[in-house]
């Protein structure tokens, strides 16, 4: 039987911490086991992950305050050796079915590429109200659409050991994500299996950064701040200049010039026009499609 390892990060996590370890031990795939490194929490969450150490439910691992990102890569790189390995939030609730699903699916696919599984979710407020079903990803996952956008989030995410071995082999200097960089490597080198099953009650909190579940309106300003007051694409930019470094020479020539375009630093109009008419889909809607086009004509990205 397939090998699973859990990957959480841990950061003052008390109040939800528990009910998410509890359905990931609950899961009716059997052979699963679980690390958790807290980056620093003050609050009661490294006494409640000690109660699970101590009855041998997870393996705890400790440190300084990385940040998301790097507390993720470290607990994937300090994880014990297993076929498969599932990224987790410390605050969502998993449905009994998610590992099985994923091995299901990542049984069928190669062993020697990078291939990352991820589902359907439930967006659920804090107080695990149900809200509504995430959007169908219509357009699927592609290279392009890694450049600019990540349709599997951490918490539904379940990567097989080909890439887990590319990311610690060659630790990003910088990124945007675990799961966003996890993507990349497989839309670019490998597989990318997208399941249309339930799989995760996603709790989003009201402070949440993501744009997951909100209403439009506030959708709406949500995205006018990222895409055009903050630096957003200059940290898109700057994930696509380290990917380009650490895996550039191993891509399609075709793929090796859209990293090229897209992550250059100086704006030139012509190549500002290329990147509007380029001839393939970026989004999974029409309306973050056009979007993301006056963004390139903007010289944003």
């Amino acid at each position: 039987m397939k090998k699973v390892n859990v990957v959480m990060s841990t950061y003052n996590g008390e109040a939800y911490v528990r009910e998410q370890l509890d359905s990931i031990l609950n899961q009716t795939y059997p052979n699963i086991h679980i690390y958790v490194r807290d980056d620093g929490s003050k609050d009661q969450t490294v006494a409640i992950l000690k109660e699970y150490e101590k009855i041998g439910k997870i393996t705890l691992l400790q440190g300084e305050n990385k940040g998301f990102i790097y507390s993720f890569f470290d607990t994937l790189e300090k994880s014990g050796e297993a076929d498969y390995y599932s990224f987790a939030d410390q605050d969502d609730i998993w449905l009994p079915e998610k590992i099985s699903y994923a091995v299901e699916k990542l049984e069928k696919a190669k062993e020697n590429i990078p291939v990352l599984y991820f589902s359907n979710y439930d967006f659920y407020n804090q107080d695990m109200e149900f809200k509504e079903h995430c959007e169908t990803h219509a357009v699927g996952a592609s290279f392009t659409n890694s450049i600019v956008d990540c349709i599997s989030l951490g918490f539904n995410t379940v990567i097989n050991k080909c890439t887990r071995d590319m990311i610690i082999k060659d630790m990003p200097k910088f990124c945007c994500g675990h799961d966003w960089w996890s993507y990349m490597i497989c839309t670019g080198m490998g597989e990318v299996i997208y399941d249309t099953r339930y799989t995760v009650k996603y709790r989003r909190h009201d402070n949440n950064v993501s744009p997951g579940g909100m209403s439009f309106f506030k959708l709406q300003v949500w995205r006018f701040k990222k895409f055009f007051k903050d630096d957003y694409f200059n940290k898109v930019r700057e994930q696509i200049r380290e990917y380009q470094r650490i895996y550039g020479n191993q891509l399609k020539l075709e793929d090796q010039k859209m990293l090229a375009l897209f992550g250059a630093n100086s704006y030139h109009f012509t190549k500002a026009i290329r990147k509007v008419f380029y001839g393939k889909k970026f989004r999974q809607s029409l309306p973050d499609e056009i979007l993301v086009r006056v963004i390139f004509l903007m010289g944003k990205l």
